[in-house]
This record gives structure tokens, C-alpha cells and sequence, in this order.
């Protein structure tokens, strides 16, 4: 029985295709505004990015919080989201004992989820994060290291979601330069209208697959509050071990005038990548714990 996630959507799709369901933790006391006021700023400064919310779809999102500061304090962020042109994105929040319960049951959510879908139930690093933006803030467009399930708690957003693994939209050599921190893919406005649109009020949530390009806009009436739940899983671990092997090997057989073999077109040939990587970066730099990717 899931705990956090309403059981009635297609989570066949999962990593295949994003798609809307609900959740049930708009109403958790830790999760209202009031509340994150005390509990963010207690955080520490690593976990939290912000920056003015005022971006565009093709600004880079890894530089906003560097290139596009808001000049103020955090504290003065939060406690002015609504007139202060603000986003705010909080890494591991669960570092508080405030979300760490439901952190745990999310984790059990996804350990069924997986399960179904013949994945196993080992979660591989997941982590939590936060999203708090000013009315009518804009999320520039990237893609995420990660499977990811968001949670609308507060006002409304409208996200844009491509399908993962459309190279009209982000090519593998960008995704492999995102999985190996080489920056974010380039926005495409002439792949725009590949997007679906996915509107979210309190209470909505969203399953954005592994790799899937998104961008967000949030509604003009009301600060936006979402919270997100990113992992990896079997799956997803072995295509983004073969994106890395592609990424080291692209050099070498561009040389030769060749390119390597597309990820996410043969399981047999992702496997065996994922596996060649493994072992190659432990030799390399030694063992990794075993749930480091």
C-alpha cells in the first residue's frame, strides 16, 4: 500500500513518459510556508541555492543562484517570496528532522513502485528536494540526473515535459555532459512545441521520467511551494553508468571517425556498458560503496 502517492495512475509509464496522479502531503504542517520560514534557513548553506525568479526558459539553471542573485539574505527571501521576485531550491531538506518521517515513506512508496515494474526495491541515493518561487518565477529548462516524482503543495505552476531520449530535443552527448557535471543541454525553441504542458494546483503531482527535458512557469496569484523526490534504480543506474562509458569513449572513436552506440536502444548493450564502466572506474580509483552509482 503506498502512503504518500495515490495508487490509481499509471505508473506502468514510469520512466517512459511523464504523467500527472496525487499525492497526499499538501496539508503536512512541516510543508506550510509559515513553517518553512523557521525550518529552512536552519539548514545548511549547502543545501540551499537561490536566486531572483524573474529567469528565462534558456538561461543556464546551474548558474542562476551565481549569475542572477537576488541580493538578499535567505532568511529575507522566504519571508518575502511573495513581492521579492524569488527561487528558492533546498537540497535535502530531510537534514531536518521535520521531513525525515515522510522521506521515509516516500522511500517505501518507491520501493513498491519499482518493484512492479521488475526493478527490485533498491533506491539508489535518494534524496529530497524543495522548490519555492515567487509568483510568476520561471524555471529554466534542464534535465535531471535522476527519476523524479513532484509534489504541488502550495499555488500553482505549469510545467513543460519532453519525452527523455528524443534527440530533436537534448542529444546523448549533452546528456552525457550533464551526468558528468559538464553543464546543462542547450534550450531548442525550434523543439518547443514537443512539450507537453502539465498544469498543477495543491495536492497535484507529476512523474517526470529520467533524463526528460522540463522547464516550468509558476501561476501569478500565489508563491509555489513543491516538493520533489529524486533516485535511481536499476534501471536508470545501468543507463547512466553506459552514458558515462559513451562519454569517455566518444573521443577516442571520434578519432577513428566513429560515434559509440546509442544508450536506452538495447538493454543487452546498456548492461554491458554499465558493467565495463563499473569496473573500469574502480580500477581506476578504487572500490565505491555499493550503492554509489
Amino acid at each position: 500500500m503506498l502512503k504518500c502517492f495515490v495508487d490509481d495512475a499509471p505508473f506502468e509509464l514510469h520512466d517512459r513518459a511523464a504523467f500527472k496522479f496525487k499525492h497526499t502531503l499538501q496539508n503536512h504542517p512541516s510543508l506550510k510556508l509559515e513553517s518553512l520560514c523557521k525550518s529552512i534557513p536552519a539548514l545548511p548553506a549547502s543545501s540551499l541555492y537561490y536566486s531572483k525568479g524573474s529567469l528565462k526558459t534558456n538561461d543556464d539553471f546551474d548558474r542562476a543562484p551565481k549569475d542572477h542573485p537576488n541580493g538578499l539574505s535567505i532568511e529575507e527571501t522566504i519571508s518575502n517570496m511573495k513581492t521579492s521576485d524569488s527561487y528558492i531550491m533546498v537540497r535535502r531538506p530531510e537534514l531536518s528532522p521535520e521531513f525525515a518521517e515522510f522521506h521515509r515513506e516516500l522511500i517505501d512508496d518507491l520501493k513498491v513502485l519499482t518493484s512492479r515494474r521488475g526493478w527490485g526495491t533498491r533506491i539508489l541515493n535518494p534524496m529530497l528536494f524543495m522548490f519555492i518561487s515567487s509568483p510568476n518565477s520561471v524555471t529554466p529548462f534542464h534535465i535531471d540526473r535522476a527519476s523524479n516524482f513532484l509534489m504541488q503543495i502550495q499555488g500553482t505552476k505549469t510545467l513543460t515535459v519532453f519525452k527523455p531520449w528524443d534527440e530533436r530535443v537534448v542529444t546523448q552527448e549533452e546528456s552525457e555532459r550533464r551526468l558528468a557535471f559538464a553543464g546543462n543541454p542547450a534550450w531548442k525553441p525550434e523543439a518547443a512545441h514537443l512539450g507537453e504542458q502539465f498544469h498543477f494546483v495543491p495536492g497535484d503531482a507529476l512523474h517526470i521520467p529520467f533524463l526528460a527535458g522540463h522547464h516550468v512557469l509558476n501561476g501569478p496569484e500565489d508563491v509555489s511551494v513543491s516538493l520533489s523526490i529524486f533516485f535511481n534504480h536499476r534501471e536508470t543506474a545501468d543507463r547512466m553508468r553506459a552514458l558515462m562509458f559513451n562519454h569517455v569513449a566518444r573521443g577516442p572513436l571520434s578519432r577513428l571517425g566513429l560515434r559509440p552506440f546509442p544508450v536506452a536502444q538495447s538493454d543487452f548493450r546498456d548492461r554491458l556498458k554499465s558493467q565495463t564502466y563499473r569496473v573500469g572506474r574502480r580500477l581506476l580509483q578504487g572500490a565505491q560503496p555499493a550503492e554509489h552509482l
